[in-house]
């Protein structure tokens, strides 16, 4: 049996007191599931849906909310070509993608 390193219990105990102080600031359990769907967002368009000044990927923060489903949808029909967008969109229910779509909505530019 090999012996557990520190770091295998550190990352789950790191994520539940963030998680406990976050609720306790006042942020919902939704609030923070909506924002962690929106963190897989932030690797190509920037945290929060704030792009790189500059880069030629959308910067979704303050992207209209209709505008936004429009778009996930046009991709996950294929309607709408990308390089991994059409891959991406089809592994978020529509529920998620209205969570989404509200979150940047709401978002400053």
């Amino acid at each position: 049996m090999k012996n557990k390193t520190i770091g295998q219990f550190a990352m789950p105990l790191l994520c539940m007191l963030l998680g406990s102080a976050a609720l306790a600031q006042g942020a919902t359990k939704e609030a923070l599931y909506v924002r962690s769907l929106a963190a897989s967002c932030a690797n190509c368009h920037g945290t929060d849906g704030k792009a790189v000044a500059g880069s030629p990927v959308t910067s979704l923060a303050g992207l209209d909310k209709t505008y936004f489903l429009a778009q996930m949808a046009a991709f996950k029909s294929g309607a709408r070509t990308a390089t991994v967008m059409h891959q991406i969109s089809k592994g978020f229910n529509d529920a998620q993608i209205q969570n989404l779509a509200a979150y940047f909505a709401e978002q400053k530019k």
